[in-house]
């Protein structure tokens, strides 16, 4: 856990710290490293977003997401495998799954039928402290994890990092500001994502993003997290050469996410 966690934050990673001990008891590191043998072909998910950005489109990062700490419940008629199928008629280059349940209403299920229902490459979007939940990631089919700088200290987001790798998922490293970003950038990871959302008072901003962006070599794909309620917040991303997004209460509260998509993005 980073030094200056946010409350909120510290509440879900205890939480989570205890939800991983007990998912432990049940089901075995071996027993996962034993399942990875039937493991689903990886579908790249960096792969798929830079084809969207070489074509010069968006890559939008679409996500199934229930509910959330702050906002309660987003999205009553919940179902992953119709957000999936619309998403993905909608032009996503991948689709992003909350799987944390005590704070998202989140469920591995949801990954698991989300990835099935269509094509597209699929980021476990939780709360990764431990390298359990990567062998986990990896098992119920997931293409890429997200690890929170501010959730982990820097030695633990390397370790967690190189551990991805070796099981061939790619990773999203999050941050939320300077000192954030100065930790992630010494991580050699194609993707990198700047989230909007300030933790502590979960106030959003787009300039999060623009203060960061002269600071990070251009090379990465720079993934611009939350705050993206209208066509204007793409341009002004996109005139800004930020062309990743990643984007779910915009879309979960439309009737069909996947049309909401296309007026974003189309």
């Amino acid at each position: 856990m980073s030094i200056e966690t946010p409350t909120v934050l510290k509440k879900i990673l205890a939480r989570k710290a205890q939800e991983v001990a007990d998912r432990k008891s049940v089901v075995s590191v071996e027993q996962l490293k034993a399942q990875l043998e039937h493991a689903s072909a990886l579908r790249g998910f960096a792969k798929a977003l830079q084809a969207k950005i070489s074509a010069g489109e968006s890559a939008v990062i679409a996500e199934i997401k229930k509910a959330s700490p702050s906002k309660g419940v987003i999205r009553k008629d919940f179902d992953p495998i119709e957000i999936a199928k619309s998403y993905e008629l909608g032009g996503a280059a991948c689709l992003s799954v909350l799987t944390d349940v005590d704070f998202f209403q989140g469920a591995d299920q949801y990954l698991v039928d989300a990835r099935a229902a269509c094509n597209l490459p699929v980021i476990r979007k939780d709360f990764i402290i431990d390298e359990y939940q990567l062998y986990e990631s990896r098992a119920m089919g997931a293409d890429c994890v997200l690890l929170i700088v501010s959730a982990l200290q820097p030695q633990e987001l390397y370790s967690l990092h190189a551990t991805a790798l070796a099981l061939g998922l790619d990773v999203l490293v999050e941050v939320h500001d300077q000192r954030e970003l100065e930790i992630a950038l010494a991580v050699d990871n194609p993707m990198l994502g700047i989230n909007n959302r300030n933790l502590h008072t979960f106030e959003v901003s787009l300039d999060n993003t623009f203060e960061l962006l002269d600071q990070i070599p251009q090379n990465r794909i720079v993934i611009t997290e939350s705050g993206i309620h209208s066509v204007n917040d793409v341009q002004l991303m996109r005139d800004n050469n930020v062309h990743a997004f990643l984007v779910g209460e915009a879309f979960m509260r439309s009737e069909n996410p996947g049309q909401q998509l296309k007026v974003f993005f189309g």
